[in-house]
């Protein structure tokens, strides 16, 4: 699954050594949590998903989602 994007692109990130490249793998990692969400969906219509899991597993990509924009616009704010 792509969960696994959004952990290396911020590892990757940070291992540039600068603010401006961090945030700009930030802003990838955003967009592979939008992936994972979309995979979500397909995997709930599908059924291999109960709706309890999706739920849980969406929150927590959207929770995701929210502190990366925020760690980017604190590194845009410095």
């Amino acid at each position: 699954m792509k969960i696994e994007s959004i952990m290396n692109n911020i590892a990757e990130g940070f291992e540039r050594k600068s603010d401006h490249e961090l945030s700009r793998f930030l802003y990838i990692a955003k967009g592979s949590s939008g992936e994972v969400r979309s995979m979500l969906y397909l995997a709930r219509d599908l059924k291999y998903i109960s709706e309890e899991d999706f739920s849980l597993m969406s929150g927590l990509c959207a929770e995701i989602s929210k502190m990366l924009s925020a760690f980017i616009k604190t590194l845009r704010a410095s």
